[in-house]
C-alpha cells in the first residue's frame, strides 16, 4: 500500500572552502525530492532501505552508491549539509571516489595536479664516508627517502626482509646530519605540502633523532651503525637502568630506544623536538587502539618514517595505522577504526581496494627479493610431513576427542577456552610432554625425524637454524644435541649476549645448529652461515615464519637456501597451515608490489571458526 520512488539524478559537487578546506556536497533527487548526502548516510546507518519523503511516497536508498561515502564520513568533518576535508587530502578523495566529481571553482583538480607533478625520487649514491657501497635498488630507496624529506612527508620502507632496510635508513641519517658531505646536485627543499606538517626549524638545526624498535633488535643496529656510519653520535635509552631524564638526549645524533620503553614514558619522549622519529618493525603500531600506537602518535618529529617487511599482516587497518602516526592530520583514529569495519572494501573483486592500493603508492617503498636482489640464490620451501608414532598418536587423539566433546555441546564456549584447547593440541602435535609433563618419555615424531636430517646436513658442513615457538621444545632438541655431541647455540626471550652468539654462530665452523624462539629471534638476526631452516610447528601467521626463514635468506648468503616446515599429518596443525595459505592473500590488497591477487580477503577468526578447527575432521 506504500508509494516507492527510484532516486532518477544523483549528483556530486567539490568546491572550496576558506583558504585550505575542500567541501563535498552530495545529493539524491527522486522525482524532484532531493535529501542531501548527510542526511542519506544517517537514515542508511539505522539498516534502513528507503526513506519517506514530503509527500508520503518513500525513496529508495542507493546502497551501493551511499557505501562509497562511508569512509569519507570518517575522513572529513561533516555538517547538515557536505562533508569537508583539508585540501592535502584530496588524493584520498580522489581514491575513494569512483565517479567524476564535479569541480565547481577549479580548486579540487588543481591540487590534484599539484600533488601529482612533485618531483619523483632520483637514485643517490651513499654519501661521503659511509662505510658501505650502496647496491642500486639500495640507492633508488635513498633516493625515495630523500625526497620523502623535500616534500616533508613520511612513508613506510617495506622493502623484503633481508634486503638492507637499517644500511639504507643509515645513509638517510648520515646524509642528514652531514649535509655538506652529501651527494652534489641535490634538489632544494621545495614548500611543503600540508601546512600541518610545517617543519620544527627552518634551517635544518642539529635535533637528534629517535629510533624505537624491538629490544631484539638495540644489538643490530649498535652494530650496524658502528659499522657503517661511524660519524654518527649513538645514544641509547631503555631498560631500567636508563638515565631518569632526557636532557642528554642533545648530546647525540639517534638515539635508540625500545617500544617498552615508548609505552612507559611516552610523556616524557612526547616533550622533545625530535628530526627524526623512525619505527623499527613497524607493525607495532598496527592497532591504532593499541597503547604503543597511542604512545607513538604522541611524539614530535620533523620527519617521520616507519620500517618493516610486513605492512600488512591481518586486515588493511594496519596499514593505515602506521600511515596515521606516519603524516598526522590525513588518516584521522576514526577512519583508521572505520576502514578495519568495512568489509565490503575488501570484497572479491573491490574496486575500492585497488583505489586504495594506487592512493598508498607515493608513501610506500616494497621491493621484493626476486625483483632486486638478482645475485641472491634459490630458495626452495618445502612442507615436512611427521607421522606420529603409535604412542603419540594415541595420546593426542584422546586430548583431541576429550575436547571435540567439551565443545560439541549446545552450551556457548568463550574463545579462551577454545584457544587453550588449540594450543594445547599443537603442542601435543609436537610433544607430549609440552601438556603433560608425566609424557614426556613418549618420543616426539618431530625431534626424530630432525635428528636424522640434522645427522646428514652436519656431517656435510652445512648449518641449521631451528625455530620453534614453544621453548619447551627447543629445550628437548637441545637435550637431544647434548646427547649427540654435536655444537650448537641458544637464543629466546631470556637471551642477554644476542650479538655474541651471532657471531660465534657465524664464523665458528664446529658450531652447527642454532635453536632460536620464534618471538625472540624472528627479526633483527643476521645468520647467513646457515643454509638449512626448519620451522617445527606453524604459527597462524605466516609472516613470521617467512621472517624467521630470511634470517639466513638474506643479502650475504652465498648458497641455496632450503626451509622446511614441519606438520605433524591428521592433526590441528594441518588446518593452521590451510589457515596460514589463506592469509597470505591478504597483504596484497593494497601493497604496490606487483602482486596482483587482491581478491580473496580472510575474515578475522572468529568463535565458529575455532569450533571448526576443534570439531571438524
Amino acid at each position: 500500500g506504500k508509494s516507492y520512488r527510484r532516486p532518477t539524478a544523483k549528483t556530486l559537487a567539490v568546491s572550496s572552502f576558506g583558504i585550505d578546506w575542500l567541501e563535498l556536497k552530495a545529493e539524491v533527487d527522486f522525482d524532484g525530492h532531493k535529501l542531501e548526502l548527510p542526511e542519506l548516510l544517517r537514515i542508511a546507518r539505522t539498516g534502513q532501505k528507503s526513506v519517506r519523503l514530503d509527500d508520503g511516497t518513500y525513496g529508495i536508498l542507493p546502497l551501493d552508491w551511499l557505501a562509497n561515502f562511508t569512509l569519507l564520513t570518517e575522513i572529513g568533518l561533516t555538517d547538515d549539509a557536505c562533508v569537508r576535508f583539508r585540501q592535502e587530502q584530496a588524493a584520498l578523495l580522489d581514491a575513494l571516489l569512483a565517479e567524476q566529481l564535479q569541480d565547481l571553482d577549479g580548486r579540487y583538480q588543481e591540487t590534484l595536479q599539484r600533488l601529482a607533478d612533485q618531483p619523483s625520487a632520483t637514485p643517490q649514491p651513499a654519501p661521503t664516508g659511509f662505510q658501505a657501497t650502496l647496491r642500486p635498488y639500495q640507492e633508488a630507496g635513498l633516493g625515495w627517502l630523500l625526497s620523502l624529506q623535500r616534500l616533508r612527508l613520511g612513508g613506510i620502507l617495506a622493502d623484503d626482509m633481508g634486503l638492507g632496510k637499517t644500511i639504507q635508513v643509515l645513509a638517510l641519517l648520515q646524509s642528514t646530519y652531514f649535509p655538506a658531505r652529501q651527494r652534489t646536485g641535490a634538489e632544494p627543499i621545495p614548500q611543503p605540502l600540508t601546512s600541518h606538517l610545517s617543519p620544527l626549524t627552518s634551517n635544518l638545526q642539529p635535533l637528534t633523532s629517535l629510533v624505537v624498535m624491538p629490544s631484539s633488535l638495540l644489538f643490530n643496529w649498535a652494530s650496524e651503525t658502528e659499522h657503517f656510519a661511524p660519524r654518527l653520535r649513538v645514544g641509547q635509552y631503555y631498560g631500567a637502568s636508563r638515565r631518569a631524564t632526557t636532557e642528554w638526549f642533545g648530546q647525540y645524533d639517534v638515539v635508540f630506544t625500545t617500544y617498552g620503553t615508548l609505552r612507559q614514558d611516552f610523556a616524557e619522549l612526547a616533550k622533545i623536538p625530535f628530526r627524526y622519529v623512525i619505527l623499527d618493525e613497524s607493525q607495532a603500531i598496527k592497532n591504532a587502539e593499541s597503547a604503543t600506537a597511542k604512545a607513538a602518535r604522541t611524539l614530535r618529529a620533523e620527519y617521520r618514517l616507519a620500517m618493516t617487511g610486513t605492512p600488512i599482516e591481518n586486515h588493511l587497518a594496519e596499514l593505515f595505522s602506521q600511515l596515521a602516526f606516519l603524516n598526522p592530520g590525513l588518516f584521522s583514529d576514526r577512519f583508521v577504526a572505520a576502514l578495519g569495519r568495512e568489509s565490503q572494501l575488501l570484497a572479491p573483486g573491490s574496486d575500492t581496494a585497488r583505489r586504495l592500493r594506487q592512493y598508498v603508492a607515493p608513501f610506500l617503498l616494497r621491493r621484493r627479493k626476486e625483483q632486486v636482489a638478482k645475485d641472491l640464490p634459490a630458495k626452495t620451501e618445502q612442507v615436512l610431513w611427521c607421522e606420529l608414532d603409535t604412542p603419540q598418536r594415541y595420546y593426542y587423539d584422546e586430548l583431541r576427542d576429550f575436547y571435540r566433546q567439551e565443545f560439541s555441546g549446545e552450551t556457548a564456549s568463550t574463545q579462551a577456552n577454545m584457544l587453550g584447547a588449540l594450543l594445547r593440541l599443537r603442542q601435543a602435535a609436537c610433544h607430549a610432554g609440552l601438556v603433560n609433563p608425566s609424557c614426556s618419555a613418549i618420543a616426539s615424531a618431530k625431534v626424530s625425524l630432525l635428528h636424522e636430517h640434522l645427522e646428514g646436513l652436519l656431517e656435510s658442513g652445512h648449518k641449521v637454524l631451528v625455530f620453534s615457538q614453544f621453548t619447551q621444545l627447543l629445550k628437548v632438541v637441545e637435550g637431544d644435541l647434548k646427547a649427540t655431541g654435536w655444537q650448537y647455540c641458544y637464543l629466546d626471550g631470556q637471551t642477554q649476549n644476542r650479538g655474541e652468539l651471532v657471531k660465534r654462530f657465524q664464523e665458528n665452523a664446529s658450531i652447527g645448529v642454532f635453536l632460536i624462539s620464534l618471538k625472540a629471534g624472528g627479526v633483527g638476526l643476521n645468520l647467513t652461515a646457515a643454509d638449512y631452516v626448519y620451522i617445527l610447528d606453524p604459527w597462524w601467521n605466516p609472516a613470521a615464519e617467512a621472517q624467521a626463514i630470511d634470517r639466513a635468506y638474506r643479502i650475504g648468503q652465498q648458497r641455496p637456501v632450503f626451509a622446511y616446515r614441519m606438520i605433524a599429518r591428521d592433526t590441528v596443525e594441518e588446518k593452521v597451515l590451510d589457515m596460514q595459505n589463506r592469509k597470505k592473500a591478504i597483504a596484497n590488497a593494497v601493497l604496490a608490489n606487483g602482486l596482483d591477487d587482491i581478491d580473496a580477503l580472510p575474515p578475522a577468526l572468529t568463535a565458529e571458526q575455532l569450533r571448526k578447527l576443534l570439531l571438524d575432521d
